[in-house]
């Protein structure tokens, strides 16, 4: 397969990256105890849990895209029907499925921030978490049909 042809692929995986970090570098402003944001005391209580709880979701997300920028390598060196692929969707299930857990957890801050200042917290932390759950259920089936059809080339280069 051609270098050129998962080239997009990579830029978009790239693009996707930037403003997720871009977010946790602005983040680290927003959650700065003597910032005027937290003024209230329900608020300044809140910081801390979200502020680990979003940095320990992205060190899952920014493993799982760089699994991804693998899983695409391996396409581009024609090794797409490999283990090293399906360890690659394996790894970015269990960051999907990680960041889930993540996002459930800390629902109940989301909550409580929605609560005392009317942020759109509970639809954001619901968005993240479906959306995690998706891929990792898509993640599940192509690791699925991958190792199908790995079992039945070798079935295939048995026979022949």
């Amino acid at each position: 397969m051609k270098h050129g042809s998962t080239l997009f692929l990579k830029i978009v995986i790239l693009l996707l990256g930037l403003p997720v970090l871009g977010g946790c570098l602005y983040g680290l402003t927003r959650f700065d105890p003597n910032s005027p944001y937290w003024a209230t005391p329900e608020l300044e209580k809140l910081q801390y849990p979200l502020l680990i709880g979003m940095y320990a979701a992205m060190i899952p997300f920014f493993i799982a895209l760089y699994q991804t920028l693998k899983l695409l390598g391996y396409i581009d060196r024609n090794q797409a029907f490999s283990e090293l692929a399906v360890k690659s969707l394996k790894r970015i299930k269990h960051c999907a499925i990680i960041i889930s857990a993540l996002f459930v957890l800390e629902l109940p801050f989301f909550y409580l921030l929605t609560k005392a200042d009317d942020a759109p917290g509970i639809l954001m932390g619901l968005f993240v978490i479906f959306a995690s759950l998706v891929i990792a259920v898509f993640a599940a089936v192509l690791q699925k049909l991958l190792q199908d059809a790995i079992r039945i080339k070798a079935e295939n280069d048995l026979i022949v």
